[in-house]
């Protein structure tokens, strides 16, 4: 096995200048979810110039394909998702966003073309390795309903059905060199809350002739603080919050709706779905006894993400072979959403996290900011860990 990590870290030096340079060209040209058209013609173009064929759309701007071993074996899925973020880039590069208000803020681009990258290796050492690598560029990550829950729809974990999933996603927390994993739940459920509060507006200097609908926000939101601090069970990961209110009144003219949106997330099924009714009620009955009406609309968002045990310590133990024990960290829980998710929920998964930070070159911007970028010596990694991680997989029996 130490003969094979060397030739995919060779090659993944080999390929670094390349995959760097195709992660410029994504950087430079992002599109937003499920809008992915020239991101997918281009991810086309290079499979075509390295001579890959075979691959086809799903979900529209989603492509995958097969990479056959040397002979039949299990099927391990490598997956990256394709799409950026609306947000106006602040960073001065030369890969700097074309596109104004669009930019890949959550390190998708890294995904895209360390994915590519790895199949390229992979593409090397078809003879190295028993059983397919099933590859999916995914569309649509930062949008509900996820692209992957449509791929799911469209039969992408059908024809062959993967024994195992894998992906990855930059952690702007962890140094470049350094991976992370968790067994286990690992991300939480996300879940939109939209409420809508309606009253009777008027002047503010007359107070008793109106059904004030601020005052019963206010009431609501603070009330809706204890489905998580007195209903849900201590043990399970809770959160709710809420990040807009809108009311649009002034300071003598007191609205007729207030529209409030926030987020729930959590780390158990049944739980999450009692949430949701909970929710609703105290929402509802509050307004009811305070003369005003709250209409409630949940958007269901993504599961939780669980990362199959037994998968993801067979991972580590490969990892710490690529990288070194040291360069292999444990994670905490993250009550952030991924819809990687879907897929966890059908397929033991394992998805991981790519170590990105590089604090004497000055980034450290977290994910979801205008200033966000990687240390692109964390692409080695990303190309070549995760081959390693699909045959090793692969040619375990």
């Amino acid at each position: 096995m130490s003969e094979l990590i060397s030739e995919i870290k060779r090659l993944a030096e080999q390929n670094f200048k390349e995959v760097r340079s195709i992660r410029h060209h994504l950087h430079a040209n992002p599109e937003l979810s499920f809008e992915e058209h020239e991101t997918a013609e281009f991810i086309e173009s290079k499979l075509k110039e390295w001579g890959i064929s075979g691959f086809e759309r799903i979900g529209n701007t989603g492509i995958t394909f097969l990479l056959e071993g040397r002979q039949n074996g299990k099927t391990v899925a490598l997956r990256a998702d394709m799409d950026a973020l609306p947000i106006q880039e602040a960073n001065d590069v030369p890969y700097k966003s074309k596109n104004s208000g669009v930019m890949h803020a959550c390190g998708h681009d890294v995904h895209t073309s360390s994915l590519l990258g790895a199949v390229k290796i992979l593409n090397d050492i078809r003879d190295r390795f028993s059983g397919t690598v099933k590859v999916i560029f995914q569309p649509g990550e930062e949008r509900v309903p996820g692209g992957a829950s449509i791929l799911i729809k469209e039969g992408i974990l059908e024809n062959p059905k993967p024994d195992k999933i894998l992906g990855q996603h930059v952690m702007p927390l962890i140094p470049a060199g350094k991976v992370g994993f968790r067994p286990g739940k690992y991300m939480a459920s996300a879940d939109e809350i939209h409420l809508t509060i309606k009253g009777k507006g008027g002047h503010a200097a007359a107070p008793e002739s109106l059904i004030d609908p601020v005052t019963v926000t206010s009431q609501i939101i603070v009330a809706l603080q204890q489905i998580v601090s007195r209903n849900a069970n201590p043990k399970i990961p809770s959160v709710l919050s809420f990040g807009k209110v809108v009311a649009d009144g002034a300071t003598n003219v007191i609205p007729d709706e207030v529209k409030v949106e926030g987020t729930f997330r959590t780390l158990d099924e049944k739980w999450r779905m009692e949430a949701h009714q909970k929710i609703a009620n105290l929402s509802e009955g509050i307004a009811r006894s305070m003369g005003a009406q709250c209409d409630v609309d949940i958007k269901k968002g993504y599961p939780y993400l669980v990362n199959d045990p037994n998968y993801t310590i067979s991972n580590i133990k490969a990892a710490k072979e690529y990288l070194g024990e040291e360069n292999v960290l444990d994670l905490d829980l993250w009550m952030a959403g991924e819809d990687f998710a879907f897929y966890s929920h059908h397929v033991d998964a394992c998805f991981y996290r790519l170590g990105t930070r590089n604090e004497k070159k000055g980034i450290v911007s977290g994910v979801h900011t205008p200033t966000f970028d990687v240390d692109e010596e964390a692409l080695k990694i990303g190309m070549g860990l995760m081959s390693w991680l699909a045959v090793n997989e692969l040619n375990t029996t």
